[in-house]
C-alpha cells in the first residue's frame, strides 16, 4: 500500500488502484469510507484504516485502535 497525498487530495493505493480517497473542502477532509469530515491527520488515519480492514479484518488490534481514535469504536 502507498499513500498519495497532495494539498487537496489523498488516496490509499493498492496494486496501482485507489481503494479509498479523500478530498479537502472548506469544512475538512472528506474520505470516501468515513461519514463525516475529518482533519488532515484523521483523514490519513482513515485511509490507513481502510487498507488495514481489507487485509486484516475488523478484529485486528491496529484497526480497532484507529477506529477508537477516530471516535467510532
Amino acid at each position: 500500500m502507498s499513500l498519495r497525498i497532495t494539498e487537496d487530495t489523498m488516496a490509499a493505493v493498492v496494486n496501482g488502484e485507489a481503494i479509498v480517497t479523500g478530498t479537502r473542502s472548506e469544512c475538512g477532509w472528506h474520505v470516501t469510507t468515513w461519514p463525516r469530515p475529518l482533519d488532515r491527520n484523521a483523514a490519513i488515519t482513515a485511509l490507513m484504516l481502510a487498507e488495514r480492514l481489507i487485509t486484516h479484518g475488523e478484529d485486528d488490534p491496529c484497526a480497532r485502535e484507529w477506529l477508537r481514535e477516530l471516535g467510532r469504536a
